[in-house]
């Protein structure tokens, strides 16, 4: 009998990340912090166009691998060569990410493409069975791969602007699958309850982990910057704003977003939209707020009591903006409800950009951290004083409508 490669999951029963799954996330955190030195290397409007798509791209490669993990059987031989090896093109993908643009754009690319289409090979002709909707759903993905890794590869064999219309079309194909369903011509979209089947916990505990890759990646440039210095007050100060910053942002998403997200999975109606949408699209928006926020504290550390410049004060502030943007956006999507404090939060952030013009970073990053901790104080006002009018929590609402 076949090895089975395929996880069934008895009724009742949800899954958790595994060992094996863990261990695949390591290189992410290399990866998620070459593209923070990419961007600190290029403070332009083009060397963040440039970070942005790279880290789409490792966003995309490790997405994918989620999804697919969220049915595969870890126990499964194959299934663990099958992560090996994608760990191995992933590894070799954010080797080249600091040259993406330059003279390793093919191993970048080249490692991608493999990495989505050698996955979906392998779903498509070992993994499911003939006649199976997991059949026709990863060959459907598979077609999708293989026409955008043709302008991968073609991208990364011209320069200049060629390479950059290339894959930015590209990516627009590997991010526009999902919005349709995986449209082919004759056959048209898949049904989404034909997609995907999500185990919930399992994969909402996949997409918080990558929260703390991003998190943990900004503990290791603040260390690693403040050790590279000389140690002065100033700088210790601004060590300390960071990893309290750093903290913050953990509160925020882990006090209530990430609950609020899981539960609101849990009871969706369609489970699987409700999964492209507020994990696959929008929590890549919080991540790259971490990492803007991480490239803020390594500037605010080199230079505490000097003041920025336009680039490095557009990226000390919106790091944390974008952050609580992206908490408003998952919010507006799981529940239709603004989240007027992460809002509110969100825009003082912006306004201390002004203060940035005559203030040295010290400054900035001290306010910027008293913004978050007034969104967090807020959270837990109005939390107490639900409780003491006997209102129900939001999870409790959640649980209740469900």
């Amino acid at each position: 009998m076949p090895e089975r490669t395929s996880l069934r999951r008895e009724a009742g029963v949800e899954q958790h990340a595994t060992t094996l799954e863990l261990f695949y996330d390591l290189v992410f955190v290399f990866a998620v912090t070459q593209v923070s030195h990419l961007l600190l290397g290029h403070l332009t409007w083009e060397g963040a166009g440039q970070a942005a798509m790279v880290l789409l791209v490792v966003w995309w490669s490790w997405n994918y691998t989620t999804w697919v993990t969220n049915e595969l059987d870890p126990e499964s031989i194959v299934v663990r060569l099958l992560l090996i090896a994608l760990m191995l093109g992933s590894l070799l993908m954010a080797i080249a990410i600091p040259e993406a643009f330059g003279d390793r754009a093919l191993l970048f690319a080249g490692s991608y493409v493999a990495i989505q289409v050698g996955r979906h090979l392998f779903l498509t002709f070992v993994a499911a069975e003939r006649g199976t909707i997991e059949r026709l759903r990863a060959a459907r993905i598979l077609t999708w791969f293989v026409a955008a890794g043709a302008l991968w590869i073609a991208g990364a064999l011209v320069d200049g602007t060629g390479r950059t219309a290339l894959w930015l079309a590209a990516l627009a194909i590997d991010y526009g699958g999902p919005l349709v369903t995986f449209w082919v011509p004759v056959r048209g979209p898949m049904a989404s309850h034909g997609w995907w089947n999500v185990g919930t916990e399992h994969f909402a505990e996949r997409f918080q982990l990558f929260i703390i890759i991003a998190l943990g990646e900004s503990i290791v440039i603040t260390g690693a910057t403040t050790a590279d210095l000389d140690l002065t007050a100033a700088r210790v100060a601004g060590l300390g704003l960071a990893f309290l910053a750093t903290a913050a942002l953990w509160w925020l998403y882990f006090n209530l977003v990430a609950a609020v997200a899981q539960r609101r999975l849990a009871e969706a109606a369609d489970r699987t939209l409700m999964a492209r949408d507020a994990y696959t699209y929008l929590h890549v928006v919080i991540v790259a707020g971490i990492l803007l926020s991480a490239v803020g504290d390594e500037l605010v550390i080199a230079h505490p009591t000097e003041e920025l410049g336009d680039a490095e004060l557009i990226a000390v502030v919106c790091g944390p903006a974008l952050y609580l943007l992206a908490h408003v956006a998952l919010r507006l999507r799981m529940t239709g409800a603004l989240s007027h404090r992460r809002l509110a939060g969100a825009v003082a952030c912006l306004a201390v950009g002004a203060i940035g013009t005559f203030a040295p970073a010290l400054v900035i990053a001290a306010l910027l951290l008293g913004v978050l901790v007034a969104v967090i104080v807020g959270d837990q006002v109005a939390a107490q004083r639900r409780r003491r009018r006997g209102e129900p929590s939001l999870l409790e609402r959640i649980a209740t409508a469900g």
